[in-house]
């Protein structure tokens, strides 16, 4: 078990993707330069060819892969999760590109301990491609958001957010971009405060207590 400079247990992190784990990656880098007081401890997939397998893989991190092909039921699949998750004693949860709908099963064995990216600035356009969402809308202003995950889609407790400005040339892939490195700083920043215990979840507020 890996411990801090002063002793203390270092967080275990576990990792849900779908795809090319650029947000996971983020994570791994933040990770080796020491900008996070945690170690991930798995990443478990529910793609079996998700390049961000091959990421973790690089980083010498424990991959799982669980599909909808061995265990089609949504409840089942989520029990395997939490079984993974428990058998290497992770502490909380990162869905970092997820791309399935959980389910109780997996919110319940870690009320509040489950955070979530998404690519705007939340409550604005949940769901899937808020990107396009908002060049559609012709919004000036965008962004990104990490939050407690609930069984309501991208609507749990909002824990930070950054913004990120729509120019009149965005096209749906420019825009996706630089929110994405957005992305990837609040969310080193946001497990970094998990790892420290920094964030209280009341109701749908979320505080973040001092140093």
């Amino acid at each position: 078990m890996l411990t801090n400079s002063v002793g203390i247990p270092m967080k275990r992190i576990g990792v849900l993707i779908s795809g090319r784990g650029t947000n996971l990656q983020a994570l791994i880098d933040a990770q080796k330069r020491g900008e996070i007081s945690g170690e991930i401890a798995v990443v478990i997939s529910n793609k079996s060819k998700a390049y961000g397998l091959e990421r973790a893989r690089s980083a010498n991190i424990k991959t799982e892969i669980v599909t909808k092909k061995t265990h089609p039921i949504r409840e089942e699949h989520d029990k395997r999760v939490v079984e993974l998750l428990k058998q290497y004693n992770v502490d909380f949860v990162v869905l970092a590109g997820y791309m399935r709908l959980i389910t109780e099963h997996l919110i319940n064995p870690f009320q509040n301990r489950i955070i979530n990216i998404h690519p705007s600035l939340l409550p604005s356009f949940p769901g899937i491609d808020a990107q396009k969402q908002a060049l559609e809308y012709g919004v000036k202003i965008t962004g990104c958001t990490t939050h407690i995950v609930t069984l309501d889609m991208d609507a749990g407790p909002i824990i930070l957010q950054e913004y990120v400005p729509v120019f009149d040339t965005d096209t749906r892939d420019t825009l996706a971009e630089r929110i994405l490195e957005k992305e990837h700083e609040i969310l080193v920043e946001t497990v970094q405060l998990l790892c420290e215990d920094r964030i209280r979840v009341t109701g749908r507020i979320t505080k973040i207590t001092g140093e």
